[in-house]
């Protein structure tokens, strides 16, 4: 049986100033298919270029990934300040309403870091524009000095809901996780559950209540050692179960 398709959303970069790209870290591309066991695909973030419906059409579910950029405050409503950082407006314009399309639909979805906080955004959530500079919030982003293995090492706990998705799918209501991210989730949209939080309250593990396929995203990142490490592996092979029963015509219901 073929593998299905998923979709990775991309990032654009600008190399030697001049020539833009639109790229996916390995580390998603390898997790995906190794983990996940699907053939992950590229997608543009040219909404011009590609049209939901065509994409949803193509692809068995859709992977989220992070990225520098954040989502545009106008997207929740609020004004545009210093501390909202850099957008990537594109981005916006094709993630939001391919969220709110596979949400309705059934179709498997995962956010990670940013396409964490989209998945809020899309279904009517807000964020803080910068979370270290919260009273009683700890510094959330990535070390700015040394090696990946450094930056990506796993910094706190999160407590997840007993009995709820993601503590049966972990196995534990406590996991440990790595941190690299500035903004996070302000008010959570009318059908976002939150589902586990670090140590200092922020959101940190969530789905979307009563959607028929699954929807379950997380602010750390789990693609780093995902082959290997407790929580990320069943995280990725959930989101390939999930895909594997949508392309054979079935649904599964996350949550």
């Amino acid at each position: 049986m073929a593998r299905p398709v998923v979709g990775i959303i991309s990032n654009s970069h600008l190399i030697n100033d001049q020539y833009l790209v639109q790229g996916a870290g390995a580390m998603n591309v390898q997790a995906l298919s190794r983990v996940s066991g699907v053939v992950p695909v590229i997608i543009p973030v040219e909404p011009d270029l590609v049209h939901i419906e065509e994409l949803m059409t193509s692809c068995d579910g859709f992977f989220f990934p992070g990225g520098r950029p954040n989502v545009h405050p106008e997207e929740y409503g609020e004004e545009e300040t210093e501390a909202h950082g850099t957008f990537e407006r594109n981005r916006d314009r094709l993630t939001l309403p391919l969220i709110r399309a596979c949400v309705a639909r059934g179709q498997p979805v995962m956010g990670v870091c940013l396409g964490f906080q989209e998945m809020n955004v899309a279904m009517g959530g807000s964020l803080y524009p910068e979370i270290r500079d919260l009273p009683g919030r700890d510094n959330h982003r990535m070390p700015p000095d040394g090696t990946l293995e450094e930056k990506f090492e796993l910094r706190h706990e999160v407590t997840l809901t007993e009995g709820g998705p993601f503590h049966r799918l972990f196995g534990s209501h406590k996991v440990m996780t790595n941190t690299l991210h500035g903004q996070g989730i302000k008010e959570p949209g009318p059908r976002i559950v939150i589902d586990g939080h670090a140590p200092d309250g922020t959101p940190e593990a969530i789905y979307v209540k009563d959607a028929p396929g699954f929807t379950m995203s997380v602010q750390w990142h789990p693609e780093w050692n995902a082959a290997d490490d407790p929580v990320s592996r069943p995280l990725f092979e959930a989101f390939g179960d999930a895909c594997r029963a949508w392309a054979s015509g079935g649904l599964r219901k996350a949550g």
